[in-house]
């Protein structure tokens, strides 16, 4: 009976989905070996670091990443670098196939003037950093000023909108990384826009996002009713408006016929705002768009830019227009496959990944030769290097929602490489 190796490089959505659709492929004549890689101790990737702490029905999709790793033949390796603790040539030596699900982590830029001011960040930066990544956790922001401003259309960027016009109170009972809370409390900022480019009918919200807005208890939201008419108007006109589309447009109006209660803190949408310049002298001052009517300049404090994500060169991995080179997530001459945002770009939410894997997984299954004899991961690194395997990680996992317990939290995450090395030791 055949049993193939497999090496999945990235703990995230894309590489679990991955993980069970081999495991799901598994029959009397085709088993396999799956090793998942991570560099961070932490799997679930952006359910982790990404979804927003006020989220956290979006966030118990770690049950079904924590089910899959506990089937047989599945083993984790956290902590563990590709590139630096491993190498690529390696990987693909051993196994029979490598699965990159290595993701987009570093924010497209704008390309205006101003955009390196000191306080004009991107959202690569400002989520992780509330979401507790140990990358980010010195990260500094300034939340002394009252305006802040989010340029882009999507839930990346409402939620960076969100995060900043919400009263905090709504935050401590989230899994916030307690040094962005701290912040969060002691902010000044009372005024939101979150900008698009483009009219309201082509932003990339999706309507639960959109709907969840009206809930926010001490936070007035505004979208401008002729954008969102003109929206209605400029997709009739095209035909059929699409249900995706219907469904947004209508969470808009629900938004706007909300009576406003006079609160402190607003948030604003502004559509068909193309960013010209960010002004400032030793941070941002204000922001210069374009609009149909002409220029308009917005005096504010922080621009945060959520335009999208491109991936982190791997060295031995050939990317191009944002992604790792790849047809129907093969990766040519050679046994490496691709999934999620490192395959396809940024696109999709959290389930787009799991048909895309499966669809990725029968290529890989179909490609397969005879199997390698070549040993595995383990022998490739150092005896004293410390691997992050499942019931390591399992006792990190437990250690923060302990300490989430007792305050009332659903977790407390350790936010350095070695508190959650400290929290997982036996």
């Amino acid at each position: 009976m055949p049993h193939y190796k497999i090496a999945i490089v990235g703990a995230g959505p894309a590489g679990y989905f991955a993980a069970q659709a081999l495991q799901n492929s598994v029959t009397e004549d085709l088993t396999f070996s799956i090793d998942m890689i991570e560099r961070l101790p932490t799997p679930w990737g952006l359910v982790r670091s990404g979804v927003a702490p006020d989220h956290p029905k979006i966030k118990t999709v770690s049950k079904v990443f924590e089910k899959i790793a506990n089937q047989p033949g599945f083993r984790l390796f956290g902590n563990v670098e590709l590139g630096k603790d491993i190498s690529l040539e390696d990987l693909t030596n051993k196994y029979d196939a490598v699965v990159m699900a290595t993701g987009s982590s570093i924010g497209k830029k704008l390309g205006i003037p101003g955009e390196d001011l000191p306080n004009s960040i991107s959202a690569s930066e400002f989520v992780p950093w509330y979401n507790g990544h140990p990358d980010f956790k010195d990260f500094k922001i300034d939340l002394l000023g009252k305006v802040a401003v989010v340029i882009g259309a999507g839930n990346v960027a409402m939620d960076c909108g969100r995060m900043l016009a919400i009263d905090p109170k709504e935050l401590d009972e989230t899994d916030s990384a307690d040094h962005a809370l701290n912040a969060l409390h002691k902010s000044n900022i009372r005024k939101v826009f979150i900008t698009g480019r483009r009219g309201a009918e082509f932003a990339a919200f999706t309507a639960p996002e959109l709907r969840d807005l009206p809930k926010l208890e001490h936070t007035d939201v505004y979208i401008n009713a002729d954008a969102i008419a003109l929206a209605y108007k400029n997709a009739e006109a095209k035909g059929e408006v699409e249900k995706h589309l219907a469904s947004n447009l209508e969470a808009m109006k629900a938004v706007i016929e909300v009576p406003k209660q006079g609160h402190e803190r607003s948030l604003e949408f502004l559509f068909s705002h193309t960013p010209k310049e960010i002004l400032g002298q030793d941070k941002v001052e204000a922001i210069v768009y374009s609009t149909p009517d002409g220029d308009v300049t917005i005096p504010c404090d922080l621009v945060i830019t959520a335009i999208g994500y491109v991936p982190e060169v791997i060295p031995g991995i050939h990317f191009e227009s944002g992604k790792i080179a790849n047809i129907d997530g093969r990766v040519i001459g050679s046994n490496i496959y691709t999934v999620g945002w490192a395959k396809r770009g940024p696109s999709g939410v959290i389930g787009t990944n799991k048909s895309d894997a499966a669809d990725v997984v029968q290529l890989l299954i179909s490609d397969l030769k005879e199997p390698k004899q070549a040993g595995d991961i383990s022998e490739l690194l150092k005896s004293n290097h410390e691997i992050v395997d499942q019931p390591y990680w399992v006792r990190i996992n437990e250690a923060e929602v302990a300490a989430g317990e007792v305050r009332g939290k659903p977790r407390v995450k350790a936010v350095s490489v070695a508190d959650l090395l400290r929290l997982g030791q036996p």
